[in-house]
């Protein structure tokens, strides 16, 4: 405990020759309290709640609108063993497993293969779940977007970063902004709380870390008063999420391609000139040095402007993957969202000549085929042998007339 008001100590916090007495001359109501933070727990369970309701009441509706609809899937023929390998040793067994499980189970290799992949299948998240998480975040980030927006339009540091860093850190904070940040970070606390039940993208670890991310850096720049930046950090980050949730909702569903792939091109103009382009020249050159002209160096300087530089690796991450994306759409071989709209371990459903049976309609549509190539081959041998005799008898015939 007496490591605890260390912490707190002003050095940490504030640039050298400020006090938090000299914060004391804004009154509570105008400055950033720590305490402040404790209402994002109960905002984050909120969201938690809302998100439900609106999951389970008015995204089914606008999915079916759009034509949003599960795929079809055949479920894996019940079989102890095999589940109990499943859900406690691996999704996909190696090949000395497979043949394990073959002398454990009496089946064929195809027969286990063809199960896991079925099973795996079943894992897979419907349509309308991930139709329903896109519209969530979608309304969410266009909300915010327009309120973050308009309460920051006619402000000066809107217009001029220099502005930023005026008389901080002793700058008051606007009501506006204190509920802003407030439900910026019980946003982010609620996908926190919610990233274990959601679908498992291929970008699950670098999703984490951008949370964790963004939660310790609202916290922070919220203590130290970096709140006329932070403000603009997230108007930043929420104009591209807008147009990628919404991308998302239209490929989800069915007749839609058009307006998808317009939206997709949009959001990656926006995400690389605002993640790539606005978001180190302007936010981070403004954090790294026209800070600077106002304040020495601290050790809240430092660890806000690491935050900011881990955000912009992912930032440089994920560009990586939407430029991927953009070859592929201009090579006309785009199919899916190489960042987050696939789940990172689910087994690819077969075209439709591959059959989606279970492992025992799997063998029957292999006898099937074998029989019908069976068949074919018979007529083709017995028209074969008919031409021939066809054949023997008229030289038959001709010789018996030379003959004679």
């Amino acid at each position: 405990m007496a490591l605890l008001p260390d912490v707190w100590r002003q050095d940490y916090w504030l640039p050298p020759g400020v006090t938090w007495r000299d914060m004391e001359q804004l009154a509570d109501s105008d400055r950033p309290l720590p305490q402040d933070l404790l209402i994002a727990l109960p905002l984050a369970l909120g969201f938690v709640g809302l998100r439900y309701v609106f999951e389970r009441f008015f995204a089914p509706p606008m999915g079916r609108r759009l034509g949003v609809k599960n795929r079809s899937q055949v479920s894996a023929a019940p079989s102890p063993k095999l589940e109990s390998f499943y859900t406690k040793r691996s999704r996909q067994p190696t090949q000395s497993e497979i043949v394990t499980l073959m002398s454990l189970c009496g089946k064929t290799q195809r027969q286990i293969e063809t199960w896991f992949r079925l099973r795996r299948n079943q894992d897979r998240p419907c349509q309308t779940k991930k139709f329903g998480e896109a519209a969530w975040r979608f309304f969410f980030y266009l909300t915010a977007f327009i309120a973050g927006l308009a309460c920051l339009i006619d402000r000066p540091w809107f217009w001029d970063r220099s502005e930023c860093w005026r008389q901080y850190p002793v700058q008051p904070m606007e009501r506006p902004h204190y509920w802003y940040y407030m439900l910026e970070l019980g946003f982010y606390g609620s996908l926190l709380l919610r990233i274990s039940v959601d679908i498992k993208r291929k970008d699950f670890k670098e999703q984490v870390i951008h949370h964790l991310a963004t939660i310790f850096l609202l916290s922070f720049s919220y203590c130290a008063n970096y709140i006329r930046i932070g403000t603009l950090v997230m108007l930043l980050h929420d104009s591209s999420d807008i147009l990628l949730e919404s991308a998302k909702m239209f490929n989800y569903g069915t007749g839609w391609r058009r307006t998808c792939d317009t939206l997709f091109v949009v959001f990656a103009a926006v995400f690389l000139v605002t993640r790539l382009v606005i978001f180190p020249s302007k936010i981070i050159h403004t954090t790294l040095v026209l800070s600077m002209e106002v304040f020495e160096p601290f050790v809240g300087y430092y660890f806000f402007n690491v935050l900011l530089m881990v955000l912009q690796a992912l930032h440089i991450f994920w560009a990586g993957l939407i430029l991927r994306m953009v070859y592929k759409f201009l090579k006309g071989k785009l199919e899916k969202d190489e960042r987050s709209d696939e789940e990172s371990e689910v087994e690819e459903e077969e075209d439709d000549r591959g059959g989606e049976g279970n492992a025992d309609q799997g063998d029957y549509c292999w006898e099937k085929s074998k029989d019908t190539l069976n068949s074919k081959l018979c007529v083709l041998t017995n028209s074969c042998v008919l031409n021939n005799l066809s054949n023997h008898r008229t030289s038959v015939a001709d010789r018996m007339r030379k003959a004679q």
